[in-house]
């Protein structure tokens, strides 16, 4: 059973953050940051970005959980559910009392119904913090993000607002700049996506505004407002840093999950008394 909770914090230490917020007498408060600008003077976010947290797992605070019992034999801690404060902005989502049930119905059967297992494109905005980088590069006119889990890619407009030809994996999405953040709007994403590996998800009614707001040259801070009324009660948020990639030689590596999950998807028509794994490795 996965167990959920909502962080605290002693009352000490809540007065020293309190105290932490006065700035020192004379001292001037700090302006807020100014991120370099591209050649159309836009802030300038290119780069190869990563989420450091746990949110794929569980976008909602949680403990350390075993692995689901299909693979808690097999996979042991290697699968175990690793802990995480949260990034839901009010600690839980507000899930409609009917919605809830399918949510917990999802946890129960993760192995088999997280999208993730069988390598669909994530969507918005569980791409932003799955365990992979993602690489942003801006042009006047579009704003492309590209994604190293499953090669997913999608493309921000950045001129007047247009409308999705049909609903997709990644969805429809039309940017503006607010400031010194990069404001997107996403629609038009496929009902079968997932939050999270612990099942929280939506419908066909999902609607995301992203914002990604450069807080110092190598941070950012992501933030995705979420709506859906055929699932929540009203709208959520979930925030979080994101980190640029400094290595001198940073890049996206291919991660074409898709054979990884042939087995999965597939497995049940292969010719029976043959091995998927010897079959695929002529070393083994």
């Amino acid at each position: 059973m996965q167990t959920r909770f909502h962080p605290f914090m002693p009352a000490a230490a809540l007065a020293a953050l309190a105290l932490a917020g006065f700035p020192a007498l004379g001292q001037q408060a700090q302006a807020p940051y100014r991120a370099p600008r591209t050649a159309d003077g836009k802030p300038n976010l290119n780069g190869i970005w990563q989420a450091m947290n746990n949110a794929n797992w569980d976008l909602e605070g949680h403990a350390a959980g075993m692995p689901a019992k299909e693979v808690v034999g097999i996979l042991g801690a290697q699968f175990a559910t690793p802990p995480d404060l949260g990034v839901v902005d009010g600690g839980s989502i507000p899930y409609l009392p009917a919605a809830l049930q399918k949510r917990k119905d999802n946890f129960a059967s993760r192995v088999k119904l997280d999208p993730e297992v069988k390598c669909y494109m994530p969507g918005v905005p569980r791409a932003t913090y799955m365990p992979y980088p993602f690489q942003i590069v801006q042009s006047t006119q579009n704003v492309m993000f590209v994604y190293e889990y499953a090669g997913s890619v999608r493309v921000v407009n950045m001129a007047a607002p247009t409308k999705a030809p049909a609903d997709s994996w990644m969805g429809w999405s039309n940017g503006k700049w607010d400031g010194e953040s990069l404001v997107v709007d996403v629609t038009s994403q496929i009902e079968d996506t997932w939050f999270d590996r612990s099942g929280d998800y939506h419908s066909d009614a999902l609607h995301v505004v992203e914002r990604y707001t450069p807080r110092s040259p190598d941070t950012m801070m992501y933030e995705a407002t979420i709506e859906d009324p055929k699932v929540f009660s009203r709208p959520w948020k979930i925030s979080m840093p994101l980190y640029r990639h400094v290595e001198k030689n940073a890049q996206l590596m291919e991660f074409k999950c898709v054979e990884f999950a042939e087995e999965v998807l597939y497995g049940h028509l292969r010719k029976p008394g043959t091995d998927p794994y010897t079959s695929t490795n002529p070393n083994k």
